[in-house]
């Protein structure tokens, strides 16, 4: 497993949300990702998904 980092932020660029959370592979990462954003009401804000090795998996400004 690997660990993978959420961040969500506001408009004028304040981090509200930083997460980190473990899959298996860059894809189920994206899924649970957005599963997450879902959960806490943030698909529209601007957010980013972070692979170990700094790969964006999932982004939205």
């Amino acid at each position: 497993m690997k660990t993978y980092k959420l961040t969500v932020f506001e408009k004028d660029g304040k981090k509200i949300l930083d997460e980190t959370f473990e899959a298996s592979t860059d894809n189920e990462a994206k899924k649970t990702g957005e599963s997450l954003l879902e959960e806490k009401g943030y698909l529209d804000h601007t957010h980013r998904c972070t692979s170990p090795l700094g790969k964006l998996v999932l982004f939205h400004a």
